[in-house]
């Protein structure tokens, strides 16, 4: 059985909060969570994380309302589709509403059925598989810092104190197409999975992740990681969402 939860902090510095988050489980016992990060001031911002999360838990609860077949590929199938249409629904309304014009959204959502995470992102906000042994980092953060890194450019310790790490190369809405990353991995044992945006990664270094996570659980672990973010600066935004096994 899955424990579900989720929590967003402004962080010390902002003004707003442009993250947007949820999380579930459906009557069969599949877990959920998705997690945005907004860009393009306070209100583009807000605007673009929220119709984003609003647009793939829509297409999530139908889908598990219904009697469709929930097979790997038809979980595949569903995820990505869901991040295509919110980035077409971010897109339209950017494009019919002046004011949003160039907003936009990272997106990291995870689906577990049985013992399988699915992961899909667009962006710098991360998925974490944190287990007995340790905390292992899911996705790779479509960045500029990221190319470099991969590119031989900077090395990761260069690339946690650029000051360009927060240009991303990839986000929702922007375009009227996205490209989507999409991965399988095995979730067994007891373990958890944590979704997160860039304003705790960008503070805390997985192996805190995994002490804070052997101490806690649950939402009293959302707050200490979001405690623990604050502590070393907040200067973001700050959100996450958790599945534990």
């Amino acid at each position: 059985m899955f424990k579900v939860c989720h929590k967003t902090d402004i962080g010390l510095i902002r003004d707003a909060n442009e993250d947007a988050c949820n999380s579930g489980l459906t009557p069969d016992g599949t877990a959920w969570a998705v997690v945005c990060d907004g860009m393009g001031g306070v209100h583009g911002g807000n605007v673009a994380s929220s119709v984003a999360v609003e647009t793939i838990i829509r297409q999530y609860r139908a889908f598990f309302k219904s009697s469709q077949a929930r097979g790997d590929t038809a979980i595949r199938n569903l995820m990505t589709s869901a991040v295509y249409n919110a980035n077409s629904a971010v897109y339209e309304r950017a494009c019919a509403e002046p004011a949003l014009a160039g907003m936009g959204t990272t997106v990291v959502t995870v689906v577990v059925t049985g013992e399988v995470a699915h992961v899909v992102h667009v962006g710098d906000s991360r998925a974490y598989l944190i287990g007995p042994d340790g905390a292992q980092q899911l996705t790779t953060d479509h960045s500029m810092v990221q190319e470099m890194v991969d590119n031989g450019r900077l090395t990761e310790q260069q690339a946690r104190v650029h000051p360009q790490k927060n240009i991303i190369t990839r986000a929702l809405g922007v375009e009227p197409t996205v490209l989507v990353d999409y991965g399988e991995f095995t979730f067994a044992g007891r373990s958890l999975v944590l979704l997160c945006t860039d304003g705790l990664s960008n503070y805390l270094e997985p192996e805190t992740l995994y002490a804070l996570s052997q101490q806690y659980t649950g939402h009293e672990l959302a707050e200490q990681l979001i405690e623990k973010a604050k502590a070393g600066g907040g200067g973001d935004n700050i959100t996450v969402a958790i599945i534990e096994n």
